[in-house]
């Protein structure tokens, strides 16, 4: 078994991974070694379905030192008006971009794709199954994030040998139209299916839509990071704070949330009880609204020959109904743990709905500082939201973060200088004279406390029911 020695052993070359080497490799001298099972960067991007894009701007994914996108509008298609969303490939020729032309030139950075990390510093090659030791300073967990695809899941339900059944990744792969289609699945990928069809002129009373669960979903206009957006994404978190401060409960809350546009949903008479963060345009919204026959009698529990057996029912199905898997959840962990513990940094959120910019920001706190209390204290873990109410916890944890980072003047001027960060450089630059704007930020400060103080309340009634 050879040996090589290193700072930092980062096990996952995905999003996660990469952008907190990016960070190491700008802010220090340290040396890297990333191990992968893909032949290339881009994790869970290796094996999306073809047509996937991400669901919010390019700004804020990739890693910190290099742009992706175009950084323009999109003039076409159901993102129309809004800034671009960079596709799968996109994605990973942007990744293979900056390893081959950023990470390795640097002399610091040894990437092995095609390997399987074992643990304890060993890695085992898939195409030589030769072992590899490790020895590291640190080891980088850049895999506790679990991402499911519909290429790799395993559906949690039996399916009968003759109904046709697929993952997402193969529906491009159709040549013959089938009477209809069934999807499987409520999630941000059922949209993108149902979205797919519509665009590809299936009529929408051919798509019967499996929605174990409705789900909060947020307006992609609110989360813009150009100038000319200001007032869109600005006062969405604005109004998103005075929404939480004004409600008298947990429901009230919610309702709030929807009415001041922060909040979108599929069916306005069906309450939702989930909630992932999926970002939607209200093109898009329009659209899957076309599908009525929408079936919400829990999950799939079998697809047999002549029947879809469901936790509340069943209905019928056939030879001639093609059955879409779009069931995988795409970021599922119920666990949270320390960040920094010891010789190990296990990267999470520390804000919401942003992966990719976390662990930016705790490869900038390892950069930093030494005391692993304090950079815990500073990367509190915004633990990933599934049922409507985690977004009570998800949205506390993440401003007490805000907050802290706002007490330390180095902090602060890095979110300003961070191009993940998206928001940070976009008010800073807002002029003394501006008083339009300048009046959205002080609407925002005064709701930020007596949000915070709702959300503890409520909280602290989910708490003891």
């Amino acid at each position: 078994m050879r040996t090589i020695e290193t700072d930092y052993l980062i096990a996952g070359a995905g999003a996660v991974g990469m952008a907190f080497a990016d960070v190491l490799l700008t802010e220090t001298d340290a040396t890297m070694v990333i191990i992968d099972r893909h032949h290339k960067p881009g994790g869970h991007w290796n094996v999306a379905y073809p047509f996937v894009t991400l669901h919010q701007p390019s700004a804020f994914y990739g890693v910190s030192s290099k742009k992706l996108g175009t950084g323009e509008l999109d003039k076409t298609g159901l993102n129309k008006g809004l800034n671009d969303l960079a596709s799968g490939a996109e994605i990973l020729a942007y990744y293979d971009e900056v390893m081959r032309h950023q990470f390795l030139p640097s002399g610091r950075v040894q990437f092995f794709g095609m390997s399987d990390y074992e643990g304890d510093g060993v890695f085992r090659s898939l195409t030589t199954g030769e072992r590899t030791k490790v020895i590291a300073k640190k080891t980088v967990d850049a895999t506790f994030l679990k991402t499911s695809t519909p290429s790799m899941h395993t559906p949690s339900f039996t399916i009968d040998p003759s109904a046709r059944f697929m993952p997402l990744n193969d529906l491009p792969r159709v040549t013959e139209a089938p009477e209809g289609y069934v999807v499987v699945g409520g999630g941000k990928t059922g949209i993108d299916a149902c979205l797919w069809l519509l665009e590809h002129g299936v009529d929408p009373n051919k798509i019967r839509w499996i929605m174990p669960r409705d789900g909060w979903l947020l307006d992609r206009e609110n989360t813009q990071p150009t100038i000319e957006f200001f007032h869109y994404t600005m006062e969405a978190q604005a109004a998103q704070f005075e929404s939480i401060a004004a409600a008298d409960s947990i429901e009230d809350m919610f309702d709030r949330l929807e009415a001041c546009g922060y909040f979108v949903r599929i069916d306005k008479d069906v309450r939702p009880k989930m909630f992932h963060g999926a970002t939607i345009s209200r093109a898009e919204l329009e659209a899957i609204q076309q599908i009525k026959n929408i079936i919400r009698m829990g999950r799939v529990t079998a697809i047999e020959a002549d029947r879809i057996v469901l936790e509340e029912g069943e209905i019928p199905t056939g030879p001639n109904q093609l059955h879409i898997d779009c069931s995988a959840r795409a970021i599922s962990n119920e666990e949270i743990k320390p960040i920094f513990l010891g010789d190990l940094i296990t990267p999470q959120m520390v804000r919401s709905y942003q992966p990719v910019f976390s662990a930016a920001f705790i490869g900038h706190i390892e950069a930093r500082f030494d005391d692993d209390k304090q950079k815990n204290q500073l990367c509190g873990v915004v633990p990933l939201p599934n049922h409507d109410t985690d977004f009570l916890r998800f949205t506390a944890a993440f401003m007490t973060n805000q907050y802290n980072w706002g007490q330390d003047e180095e902090l602060r001027g890095w979110l300003k200088e961070n191009r993940l960060d998206g928001f940070s450089k976009l008010v800073s630059e807002i002029a003394e004279d501006d008083h339009e704007k300048r009046s959205v930020m002080k609407r925002l400060r005064n709701a930020s406390m007596p949000a915070m103080m709702n959300l503890q309340k409520f909280l602290g009634q989910l708490d003891a029911a």
